[in-house]
């Protein structure tokens, strides 16, 4: 399966549907399936799609954790409880759940982020602030970014 990557702008409708890309839509379908796990992402106030594989191994993974973890308990809270499979409709329309949409602060305008093994859903203004380079510490980022391999 191709990974996930690209930047994409859309509107999310009143009803709170938003488009998925064409090609994430052909990722998909590679895989056989329509459907997306939509999530609160752990730390930002941002979504995360899986598709259903990709989302599978991610429960098989924190099930073998210890369930006793303060860190692995707010995990499964922010992460796995607030889950919500998604159909991909004829449209290539997927619904967020309005419980999702506000916890990321989704308005009309998003982005989608394809960022490998998934996708993140951003408000386009919150992503702004934390995706300005002159609102980071570039200087410790590219001393990190060269000690990974980056």
């Amino acid at each position: 399966m191709s990974d996930f990557s690209g930047k994409h702008y859309k509107s999310l409708d009143a009803k709170g549907r938003l488009i998925i890309p064409a090609p994430f839509r052909e990722i998909l379908s590679s895989n056989h399936s329509s459907k997306l796990i939509i999530t609160n992402e752990v730390f930002d106030k941002c979504l995360c799609a899986y598709t259903v594989d990709e989302w599978q191994h991610l429960i098989d993974r924190v099930n073998q954790l210890p369930q006793t973890s303060d860190a692995v308990k707010y995990y499964m809270r922010r992460v796995i409880g607030s889950a919500v499979e998604s159909e991909v409709d004829r449209q290539g329309r997927v619904l967020v759940s309005p419980a999702l949409r506000v916890d990321s602060g989704l308005n009309s305008e998003v982005v989608l982020l394809g960022l490998g093994n998934r996708i993140e859903i951003w408000d386009k203004t919150e992503l702004e602030g934390v995706a300005d380079p002159s609102k980071v510490d570039t200087k410790s980022f590219k001393e990190e970014f060269a000690n990974l391999g980056l």
